[in-house]
């Protein structure tokens, strides 16, 4: 175990849930027994990515003597679909899992939300530990106790509040990924930086070639930085009833974006655009000023994430947007910046506003890395 970080998540000061640490580093398998604790029996919930790394955890596990249950499941957004969640329920029911066994949830930010979820709801709740294996997971999904799946109307519209009992995030498994995957997940990064922590921004914009790389010179600190920002965020507002609302920060039109596109679009790179639509829309209200509306477009392009989406598809982006988490009734609420790090929350925005900064800030013909490329 080479320089190891651990992030402290106190959630239990605000509403009885155990605080959980998230541990940043490499070569973290060996942290993973002390976190099961004594019980004996672990279901893996893997989605075979890294190549065999699911496969391989229950195989340790087995040798350690816990009695492991390996299930495997689709990869991406497919694995957060209520028929996946019932295969694993029905796992979990033929291994016999009470409610002092523990789940392994190892993959991107899809696998874990769903092994979060199936923990959440399995005997109304199992203590789980996410092992995030990208980066949009290690600085996002894993961290924060909210975890769901979607449906046709929309994404994470079914899920609960269920903090891990810990996480690890192997800095080693970023070697292995693709560089759009890499890339798609440094959106969840710099909205950190946006919202919370510009220090993030400074080392991208200092090196942003290396930013795009798992073996550039500031990937720990990246990883760290964000996932502080969230861990402090999350501390004080488990159920999204204050503050974390802020990390929503361009996610509203992102998943539309999603929606819009079935899901083949990946994450980060909906939410780069949604980020440039808050920017304008930011803009546009007299709340931010021209530099650091403008810095977002030089940030998210000098990685490689697109900031632009078809003009022709707004009247459907809308209609998806009046059904996001976010909205309140038929009051729609959408995080905006007043300001570099001080993110605050539109309500009820007038229609043409919102055509405007989709117009001037994001309507182009550019598509952005769909998740099969």
């Amino acid at each position: 175990m080479n320089d190891m970080t651990a992030v402290r998540v106190p959630v239990g000061r605000s509403v009885g849930t155990d605080p959980y640490e998230v541990l940043i580093g490499s070569r973290l398998w060996g942290s993973l027994a002390p976190l099961i604790g004594p019980q004996r029996r672990v279901a893996v919930v893997h989605s075979g990515a890294p190549a065999g790394a699911g496969q391989a955890l229950g195989a340790e596990l087995a040798r350690q003597g816990y009695e492991a249950t390996v299930v495997r499941v689709p990869s991406g957004e497919e694995a957060k679909r209520a028929e996946v969640a019932t295969s694993c329920w029905q796992a979990l029911g033929q291994a016999g899992f009470t409610r002092s066994d523990v789940i392994v949830g190892v993959g991107g930010g899809a696998t874990t939300d769903l092994a979060g979820f199936v923990a959440a709801t399995w005997l109304r709740g199992v203590r789980w530990i996410a092992v995030p294996t990208t980066l949009l997971a290690m600085v996002d999904a894993a961290v924060g106790g909210k975890t769901g799946i979607n449906t046709a109307e929309g994404k994470n519209l079914v899920g609960a509040f269920h903090p891990p009992a810990g996480v690890l995030c192997d800095l080693a498994a970023l070697d292995s990924l693709p560089v759009r995957e890499y890339v798609s997940g440094l959106a969840e990064v710099i909205k950190a930086g946006f919202v919370a922590d510009p220090a993030i921004l400074e080392l991208i914009e200092a090196d942003a070639q290396g930013a795009r790389t798992p073996a550039g010179p500031h990937t720990a600190e990246l990883v760290q930085r964000a996932v502080r920002v969230k861990a402090e965020i999350v501390s004080a507002d488990l159920r999204e009833s204050g503050r974390r609302e802020i990390l929503n920060y361009g996610h509203t039109l992102g998943h539309a974006i999603e929606r819009n596109e079935r899901y083949t679009w990946r994450h980060g790179a909906a939410v780069g655009v949604g980020m440039m639509f808050a920017a304008e829309l930011g803009r546009l209200t007299g709340r931010l000023d021209d530099a650091t509306a403008d810095r977002h477009r030089s940030v998210l392009e000098s990685v490689g994430l697109p900031v632009t989406y078809r003009g022709d598809q707004w009247p459907r982006l809308l209609d998806a947007m009046r059904i996001d988490k976010k909205t309140r009734g038929d009051l729609l609420r959408l995080v905006v910046l007043d300001g570099l790090g001080k993110p605050s929350v539109l309500e009820g925005p007038d229609p043409d506003l919102l055509r405007a900064a989709y117009s001037q800030g994001v309507a182009g013909t550019a598509y952005a890395p769909k998740a099969e490329a």
